[in-house]
Order: C-alpha cells, then sequence, then structure tokens
C-alpha cells in the first residue's frame, strides 16, 4: 500500500500536520511519500511575513517537490492546503490543474483520497475547503474517504467529520496533540480503506 500526502503549507501548520497523517498511514503499514508543491507566492510576499519565510526556508531542502509522477506511484492520496477565502490555495491547485494527462488516462481512478485543512478561524472557511477540494476528487473517480464520527477522539480535535481541520488563531498556534492526533488517525484510516481497494 502506498500513499502520498501531498500539502502546501507557508507557514507550517499544514506541514506538521502532513507529517501527522503520514505517520498514520506508516502505522497501518503503508509507504508513504511525503511531498510539498511548489510556491508560487513572490519573494516580497513571502518575505513580508516572517514565519513564511523561515518555514520555506527550513522546509524546502528537506521536503521534496510533488511531481505528476507522485500520483501515478501512489495506491491512496491525502492532500492538505491552507484555506483560502474558503477555497484550497493556489500552489495546491495548480498542481491539481496540471494533472489532466494523468485524470484522462484513469491515474487516480478507485483509489482513495482524503484531505485536511486550516484557517486563522474555526469558521473561516474549513469545511468549504475540504468540499472544495472533494469537486476534484470526483471528477478524478477517486474513493473519498473522510474521518467520519468513527473514533472518540476526534472529538477533542473539534469533531470534523470531513477532515482534520485546524484554527490557528491570530497568533498562529502550531497544532495542538488533539489536532494531530485527529490527523494521524486520518492517514491511518486512509491507509486501510485504501488497501482494500488495491488489487
Amino acid at each position: 500500500m502506498k500513499v502520498a500526502v501531498i500539502y502546501y503549507s507557508s507557514t507550517g501548520t499544514n506541514h506538521a500536520l502532513a507529517e501527522a497523517v503520514a505517520a498514520g498511514a506508516e502505522e497501518a503499514g503503508a509507504e508513504v511519500r511525503i511531498r510539498r508543491v511548489a510556491e508560487l507566492a513572490p519573494d516580497a510576499a513571502i518575505d513580508s511575513n516572517p514565519q513564511w519565510r523561515r518555514h520555506v526556508d527550513e522546509v524546502a531542502p528537506s521536503v521534496e517537490e510533488a511531481t505528476l509522477a507522485d500520483l501515478e506511484w501512489a495506491d491512496a492520496y491525502a492532500f492538505g492546503t491552507p484555506t483560502r477565502f474558503g477555497l484550497p490555495a493556489a500552489q495546491l491547485k495548480q498542481f491539481i490543474d496540471s494533472a489532466s494527462k494523468q485524470w484522462g488516462e484513469g491515474v487516480m481512478a478507485g483509489k482513495a483520497v482524503t484531505s485536511w485543512t486550516s484557517a486563522m478561524n474555526a469558521h473561516g472557511g474549513i469545511e468549504s475547503t475540504i468540499l472544495a477540494l472533494n469537486n476534484v476528487f470526483y471528477h478524478w473517480g477517486c474513493v473519498i474517504v473522510p474521518p467520519g464520527y468513527t473514533d472518540d477522539l476526534l472529538y477533542a480535535a473539534g469533531g470534523n467529520p470531513y477532515g482534520t481541520g485546524h484554527a490557528t488563531g491570530a497568533d498562529g498556534a502550531p497544532p495542538s496533540a488533539e489536532v494531530l492526533a485527529a490527523a494521524r488517525y486520518q492517514g491511518r484510516r486512509l491507509a486501510e480503506i485504501g488497501a482494500r481497494l488495491v488489487d
């Protein structure tokens, strides 16, 4: 069972969630690739936020950039993004938009997929971002694997049945232990259900 964890993170929140999702998938016995999508923002924008610049400088050398070959390699996918006005970030959307050849060839069809997100506010578009990502997965013919209400640990993380969501607050608080546990559970559930779909 091979899982590609593909995400965009500007200041590190979704990077932390990606690591937790990957750890959960590995606990279920999956081989995992963690991949970040390309940063599209200009240096002026990145430099305007010290956390953004720090994260780019720290993570870029250590996490490989996602390629379309990762979609072909994987048996299941986990996608993560901050919310941007209730939608996925342009960086992740650009990567998804570049997969038209793979979509046309049915590469992603029949594979399990899940997603997570973050926002500054609890009601800042977390659910709508996950639902927007799901629109892509319907077109791809994937089997969407949400956490649902399948484990009590999800309630401590906010009880989101769509996918893990973290509200950072204005101070940019990192994901709590409870949110990271929910992300690990989501990755484990993806790998377990995805394994049932592998021929």
